[in-house]
């Protein structure tokens, strides 16, 4: 497949911890650019071309849980190639470890389900990759 026929994104990716649980959100049916409907993620999305990556983040989190968040350090780097829309993405996707600044989570139409969870419940949740892998570290302590 040649460069031409794949559209490249960067999306920023928010591991929100709290209490030594993760914020997990489910994705509805009801996103219109869903390929993951049903399963459950991290907070975070596609930048804009025009917009800084911490600015992007930013507004992902607020636009996807409502919560304003302290940004601390990246922790990991993700890529996947979902068709969207019948057009071919590669997205690279930057996980950077949050902190809440309140407590108070309001869902986007993108998304029908809200969790706190921490390690022991992690297994009952059908997380997407590279999520899981992510999500699985932050909560065994791998990631500060």
């Amino acid at each position: 497949m040649s460069q031409s026929e794949v559209n490249l994104r960067v999306a920023a990716k928010a591991v929100i911890v709290k209490n030594g649980k993760v914020l997990l959100l489910r994705e509805a049916s009801t996103y219109t650019e869903g390929t993951n409907i049903g399963k459950w993620g991290i907070p975070g999305g596609r930048i804009e071309a025009a917009e800084s990556f911490f600015d992007g983040l930013r507004r992902e989190v607020r636009e996807e849980t409502g919560l304003d968040v302290e940004i601390g350090d990246p922790v990991h780097i993700g890529e996947w190639w979902p068709t969207i829309h019948d057009v071919k993405n590669h997205i690279v996707a930057l996980f950077v470890l949050c902190e809440p600044l309140h407590e108070t989570v309001t869902l986007s139409e993108e998304h029908d389900v809200s969790a706190w969870v921490g390690q022991d419940d992690l297994a009952n949740y059908n997380v997407m990759p590279p999520d899981d892998e992510v999500i699985a570290k932050a909560l065994a302590g791998a990631v500060k």
